[in-house]
C-alpha cells in the first residue's frame, strides 16, 4: 500500500513520493544545505527516518516542518556528497561483448572477464553535478596508421549510461569487504554520464587503459537514492558460468532499474528518446564490485564513487551509448528535423533518467542527469 504525505505533490510523483526521499546538496539564498527530495520539494534536514516520520499524512508539527521545504526549482543542485576517489568498472557483458565484437570479431569477450569484475581509476576533480555543460576535449588521435597522430578536439564523442555507487561506510586500509557485508557500505545509488572520446580512447588506451578520453568530465545526478528505498526493486542476480570465485559469491541482489538516454540537438525543441536498458541485465552487482575493490586491501572512504559502466541489454535499443548504439558510427541514428548522429555533436544535450516500477509497489526515480556539449 503507498504511503501518503500532507506534502501533496508527493503523492503520485514519478520520480520522489514517500517512499523514496533521496538525498543530495544544494544552495539557497546563497547558503548550502543538506536535504531530501519529496514530491516538488526539498526539505532541510539530516536523517531520513526523521524525515519520513515528519512527512506522513499522520505526521505532528507541520508548521515546522513546512518551514524547512523548498520549491526544487529555488534551489540550485550541487554534487550530493564530496567524492574523494572514483573508480569506474565494466559490469556488463552484453556492452563488453558488443564493444569487443567491434574489435575482435572471432573473441570478443576476452577471457578475464567472467572471473574479475575489470575497472579503472578515473578522475574525481572532473566529476560535475547534473546540468553542467562541458567542453569538447581535445587530445591525440590517430586515424590513418600510416601517418603521425595528430592533436585537435575530439571528433567521436560519446555518452555511456551508467549506475554509480555512492560509499557511505570505508573500510580500513589492508582489511577486505567481505560480499555478504558489501551492501552495508553503500550510502545509496545515482546516475553516472561517464563522457568519452573515443577517438581518444583508441589510441591511448593500450597498454594502460582510459585516461584522457574519460577525465575530461563525468556527470553524476544529485540525489543518492538509499537501498531501503531500492528494496522493493531487488531481483536476483544472473547465474555466471563459469560460477564466480567464493569471495564474489554469492553474488548479491541486482535492481531492477529502468535507464533512458534522451538527446536534443541545438536544432530540436523537444528531446527523443534514444535507448532504454534495465541495470538488472549486469553481469556483476554493486556488491561484488565492492568486494572485488577492497579484496587486495584497498581502503573506500565515505563519498567514494563507483560506476557501474555502461549499461546495455539483448537489443539494439537497449545499449547505453553511441559506440554501440551506431555500431561504431556505421548505423547512424535518425533525428527530427533530418538530422543524424553518430556521435555527439556541439550544443547536444544528454538526459538520463532512471525509475524503478512494478505491479504492487510505488514508483521511484533518480530524477536526471543532464549535460550539454560545448565547442
Amino acid at each position: 500500500m503507498a504511503l501518503t504525505s500532507w506534502v501533496e505533490s508527493a503523492n503520485g510523483h514519478p520520480d520522489f513520493p514517500l517512499e523514496n526521499l533521496p538525498r543530495g546538496r544544494f544552495r539557497y539564498q546563497g547558503d548550502v544545505y543538506t536535504g531530501f527530495a519529496i514530491g516538488d520539494f526539498v526539505l532541510v534536514g539530516e536523517e531520513r527516518s526523521v524525515a519520513l516520520a515528519q512527512l506522513r499524512e499522520d505526521a505532528e508539527e507541520r508548521e515546522y516542518t513546512a518551514q524547512r521545504l523548498i520549491a526544487r526549482n529555488e534551489v540550485e543542485m550541487l554534487l550530493p556528497c564530496d567524492i574523494g576517489d572514483y573508480t569506474d568498472f565494466y559490469a556488463s557483458i552484453h556492452h563488453a561483448t558488443n564493444v569487443g565484437s567491434m574489435f575482435r570479431p572471432d573473441n570478443p569477450l576476452l577471457p578475464n572477464y567472467k572471473w574479475v569484475p575489470i575497472g579503472y581509476h578515473g578522475r574525481a576533480s572532473s566529476i560535475v553535478v547534473s546540468g553542467t555543460p562541458f567542453r569538447r576535449p581535445r587530445g591525440q588521435t590517430r586515424d590513418d596508421p600510416n601517418q603521425p597522430p595528430a592533436f585537435g578536439p575530439s571528433k567521436r564523442l560519446d555518452y555511456e549510461m551508467e549506475v554509480g555507487v555512492i560509499i557511505g561506510k570505508g573500510n580500513v586500509l589492508g582489511e577486505p569487504i567481505p560480499i555478504a557485508a558489501a551492501e552495508e557500505h553503500i550510502a545509496g545509488l545515482c546516475l553516472v554520464n561517464d563522457w568519452s572520446a573515443r577517438d581518444i580512447q583508441t589510441w591511448e588506451y593500450q597498454p594502460l587503459g582510459p585516461f584522457l578520453s574519460k577525465n575530461f568530465a563525468t556527470s553524476i545526478s544529485p540525489w543518492i537514492v538509499s537501498l531501503d528505498a531500492l528494496a522493493p526493486f531487488r531481483a536476483e542476480a544472473p547465474e555466471h558460468d563459469p560460477p564466480a570465485l567464493p569471495y564474489l559469491s554469492p553474488p548479491g541482489a541486482a535492481y531492477d532499474i529502468t535507464l533512458e538516454v534522451w538527446l536534443r540537438s541545438a536544432k530540436m525543441r523537444e528531446p527523443v528518446m534514444i535507448s532504454r536498458g534495465n541495470f538488472r541485465d549486469m553481469y556483476w552487482t554493486i556488491s561484488q564490485l565492492i568486494a572485488h575493490h577492497a579484496s587486495n586491501g584497498c581502503n573506500l572512504r565515505v563519498g567514494d564513487l563507483l560506476a557501474s559502466g555502461t549499461v546495455s541489454g539483448t537489443t539494439k535499443e537497449s545499449r547505453g551509448c553511441l559506440l554501440e548504439r551506431t555500431w561504431r558510427g556505421t548505423e547512424p541514428i535518425e533525428l527530427p528535423a533530418g538530422e543524424q548522429r553518430r556521435f555527439l555533436e556541439d550544443g547536444d544535450e544528454v538526459i538520463m533518467r532512471g525509475y524503478c516500477e512494478r505491479e504492487g509497489a510505488t514508483r521511484i526515480g533518480f530524477g536526471e542527469c543532464r549535460g550539454t556539449v560545448l565547442p
